[in-house]
C-alpha cells in the first residue's frame, strides 16, 4: 500500500484529503506545518507528498527544497487559486504537479493515481523497452533513471515522463499540449508555463553534467536534441 504524506496547516483540508485518499486505498500520514512535515517524512518515508505552499513560518517551498536534497519522491503542491507565480515556482524547485484551492477530492485522488500509474507503467515495460538511448542520453525506464554518458541525472516522475515522451521519436516536435497529455495521464488543465518550467528544470539538471537533451522549436514546442557528447 502506498503511503502518502499530507501537509497543510488547515485541519479541515487534511481531514478531507485523508477521507478521500484512504477511501481510494492509500495510507495517510499528516503534518500540520513544514517542520512537522520533514519529521514525518524522515520517520515514515512516504511514496508521495501532498504539500500546501502557504504555511506560516516554514512554507511548502522550503519543505520541497529540503526534501529534494535527500529524495526524489513525487510532490503535488496545493496552492491558492490566483497564485500562478507560486505554482510556477513550485514546479521550478522540484514539484511534480499542483492543485489549486478549492479543489475536488476526486481530482486529488486522480492526480495521485496518475503519478503512480506513470511510475508503474515505466517499471513494467517489456524487456525490449526497459532502456531508451539517443546519443549519449540513456533512460532506464525500469529504474526511472536518466544518464548523460556515465553521469546520472536525478529527475522527478513528471520530468522523467516528459523526457521519455520526447526520446521515443527523435526529431518529432511535440506541442506543449501533447506533452501534457503524456506526462499527466489524465485530462487536466496545465498551462504552457508549467510545461516550460518542467523543461527548464530538466535542462538545468543536465547542464550540470554538460548535457543539452531538449531543443525548443519556437512557435511549435519541444523535441529531443542530438544528444552528442
Amino acid at each position: 500500500m502506498n503511503k502518502l504524506l499530507v501537509v497543510d496547516d488547515d485541519p479541515h483540508i487534511r481531514e478531507v484529503l485523508r477521507f478521500a485518499l484512504e477511501k481510494a486505498g492509500f495510507q495517510i500520514v499528516e503534518a500540520k506545518d513544514g517542520q512537522h512535515a520533514l519529521a514525518q517524512f524522515n520517520q515514515h518515508q512516504p511514496t508521495l507528498v501532498i504539500l500546501d505552499i502557504m504555511m506560516p513560518e516554514f512554507d511548502g517551498m522550503e519543505v520541497c527544497r529540503q526534501l529534494r536534497q535527500q529524495s526524489n519522491v513525487p510532490i503535488i503542491f496545493l496552492t491558492a487559486k490566483d497564485d500562478e507565480i507560486d505554482r510556477i515556482v513550485g514546479i521550478e524547485i522540484g514539484g511534480d504537479d499542483y492543485l489549486t484551492k478549492p479543489f475536488s477530492p476526486r481530482e486529488v485522488v486522480a492526480r495521485v493515481k496518475a503519478i503512480f500509474r506513470r511510475i508503474t507503467l515505466s517499471q513494467h515495460n517489456d524487456a525490449a523497452h526497459l532502456s531508451k538511448t539517443h546519443g549519449v542520453l540513456h533512460l532506464d525506464t525500469e529504474g526511472i533513471k536518466a544518464f548523460w554518458q556515465d553521469h546520472e541525472v536525478v529527475l522527478t516522475a513528471t520530468e522523467f515522463s516528459l523526457l521519455e515522451a520526447l526520446i521515443q521519436r527523435p526529431g518529432r516536435v511535440y506541442s506543449r499540449q501533447e506533452l501534457v497529455d503524456r506526462a499527466y495521464a489524465i485530462q487536466v488543465v496545465v498551462s504552457d508555463r508549467t510545461i516550460d518550467s518542467h523543461i527548464r528544470r530538466i535542462r538545468q539538471k543536465f547542464k550540470q553534467v554538460g548535457g543539452e537533451p531538449v531543443e525548443t522549436v519556437h512557435g511549435m514546442g519541444y523535441k529531443i536534441g542530438d544528444c552528442r557528447a
